[in-house]
């Protein structure tokens, strides 16, 4: 893929994607520059039984479409970051969102590491290049990367680095980590 100058804009679409409370949200107002389309909702009684806090009482909202936000590379080149709602009954929604994606940022939560798996396994079998990115929150015991990739049962290619999603520029190390590792995949599959 040439993303050198020419007269063609070119737009790359990056989803974020993970489980409830895991930080998509967080990760996508970080690192836009627009202010960032969210489509959160008051948590309320009728999620009580359906959706799971445990390990993330003190959420308040929930996303209930997507997140939505912008970055330009240069002139011409526009990342568009699209967050996937983390809860099951929202997943109908993700083969909309994933067409025509370069990759995905997995998010995981080592409180709550089993959640990351639907979202690893929906990129796997549609053979969407994807990272995991660990968000490290206050509080929650750390691993490290190999441990979480150990624990996930991740191939050895899909890289899998630490983050705090709150910090611009460790937000800006994960996209680039995806980019890079998008375009080795798409690279190694060409003839």
């Amino acid at each position: 893929m040439d993303f050198g100058p020419s007269d063609e804009p070119v737009a790359l679409k990056i989803l974020i994607a993970g489980g409830f409370g895991v930080g998509k949200t967080t990760l996508v107002g970080s690192i836009s520059e627009i202010r960032p389309l969210r489509t959160e909702e008051v948590l309320s009684d009728r999620g009580i039984g359906i959706d799971d806090v445990e390990g993330v009482e003190n959420k308040t909202t929930t996303t209930v479409a997507m997140d939505f936000g912008r970055i330009t590379i240069r002139e011409g080149l526009v990342v568009y970051l699209f967050g996937t709602p983390g809860q099951e009954r929202f997943w109908f929604m993700w083969d909309e969102l994933s067409y025509g994606a370069l990759g995905a940022v997995v998010l995981a939560d080592t409180r709550r590491l089993t959640d990351c798996f639907p979202s690893i396994d929906y990129f796997e079998q549609r053979g969407t290049p994807f990272i995991v990115a660990v968000n490290c929150f206050d509080g929650a015991e750390q691993y490290e990367a190999e441990e979480v990739r150990v624990a996930l049962d991740l191939d050895p290619e899909v890289p899998v680095l630490l983050c705090d999603v709150r910090r611009r520029t460790s937000a800006k190390t994960v996209l680039v980590t995806l980019v890079e590792h998008s375009l080795r995949v798409l690279t190694a599959s060409q003839p």
